[in-house]
């Protein structure tokens, strides 16, 4: 089973980063910049879902894969890949300033942590790498 997904997703470190809120939250904006710090593009604004080998995987959309929109440049070609998703990042500018505990989010039926992250604060990149690293499956 596949499913589509509105959200952005990049891999860091061959692990699936995924971006999600509303449209002009930010999701392009911090997948950009992931990118720009190595990251490698899985989706932009959309990935399809599947299960394999009991994970939860992340692969470009068919439609637009390997593209990312770039504000106030248009649409940019990226190499694209697949990864097993392992945090998925809420954005929200009422994000709690302090962590306490990570909530599960359930997508085909496979708990995947997940966070709420204002993308407004300085150094959204880092953050959310330290956010995987430290919260991701």
């Amino acid at each position: 089973m596949t499913l589509l997904y509105q959200a952005s997703c990049v891999a860091v470190a061959g692990r699936g980063l995924m971006i999600a809120g509303p449209p002009g939250s930010g999701k392009s904006s911090l997948a950009l910049a992931l990118i720009d710090r190595g990251a490698v593009l899985v989706g932009d604004d959309g990935v399809s879902l599947t299960m394999r080998d009991s994970a939860l995987w992340a692969d470009p959309p068919p439609n637009t894969a390997g593209l990312i929109e770039v504000r106030n440049v248009g649409l940019v070609r990226f190499p694209s890949c697949s990864a097993p998703v392992a945090l998925l990042l809420r954005l929200d500018t009422a994000a709690p300033r302090h962590v306490e505990q990570v909530d599960r989010l359930d997508i085909l039926d496979t708990a995947i942590p997940s966070l709420t992250f204002d993308p407004r604060i300085a150094g959204g990149a880092i953050r959310a790498e330290l956010a995987l690293r430290r919260h991701g499956a």
